[in-house]
């Protein structure tokens, strides 16, 4: 399987691509914003392309082309203001999601926050982030992808564990970023997660074993 991973330069985006890159079923393409980031990948043999997400649909459906499924992993940044949290994490979302649909990319894995379906557990220190999430999940539910939305508490920088826990309604926690990126490869053939959404926390269980009991 050929997966767009956007924001692929961000710390989750890059240890999928790792992931990706040294599989034997998956390959990765990486979406970045910038020239010089894509060369870096190319030299590292990884196949990347340019594109921005505040561009447009076309554009956007132009990075896709030839994959067979798409990963989310964009973000704004938290030194960016809500403006660029509205036109990234919300609108680069939707429109992300109206290209795979353009070109017939079946497969959407979305990296979300959690508890952002839930607003009443809204992290009120960063509000505008919450609602692009919420709204940029919606997006993905109501599209005609086969998708998953991973709902990661907060992230940390710490190795994997590869031992998490992953459900509809979880109390806040953290995650390695590491884990984070290990179970949006895991979920990306495992039927179970599809058309799914979930809280993911670490925990006790394999990322396998968790991924089949959501």
């Amino acid at each position: 399987m050929k997966v767009l991973v956007v924001g692929a330069n961000g710390q989750i985006g890059q240890k999928l691509v790792g992931l990706l890159q040294g599989s034997e079923k998956h390959e990765a393409q990486a979406m970045v914003r910038k020239e010089e980031q894509a060369e870096a990948l190319r030299e590292k043999g990884i196949e990347a392309v340019v594109a921005n997400l505040e561009g447009s649909v076309d554009e956007l459906t132009d990075a896709a082309y030839g994959c067979d499924a798409i990963v989310f992993t964009a973000g704004s940044g938290g030194h960016t203001g809500p403006d660029k949290t509205l036109l990234i994490d919300l609108d680069g979302a939707a429109k992300m999601v109206e290209a795979a649909e353009k070109i017939g990319v079946k497969r959407f894995l979305m990296v979300s926050a959690l508890q952002a379906n839930n607003r009443e557990n809204w992290n009120k220190a960063i509000l505008p982030y919450y609602a692009a999430k919420h709204y940029a999940d919606r997006a993905v539910e109501q599209s005609s992808l086969t998708y998953t939305i991973v709902r990661p508490g907060g992230l940390l920088d710490e190795p994997g564990t590869g031992r998490v826990e992953a459900g509809e309604q979880l109390e806040r926690g953290s995650i390695p970023r590491e884990d984070v990126a290990s179970v949006v490869f895991h979920a990306l053939d495992e039927a179970h997660t599809f058309n799914r959404s979930f809280d993911l926390i670490s925990g006790e269980k394999s990322i396998s074993s968790a991924l089949k009991q959501i």
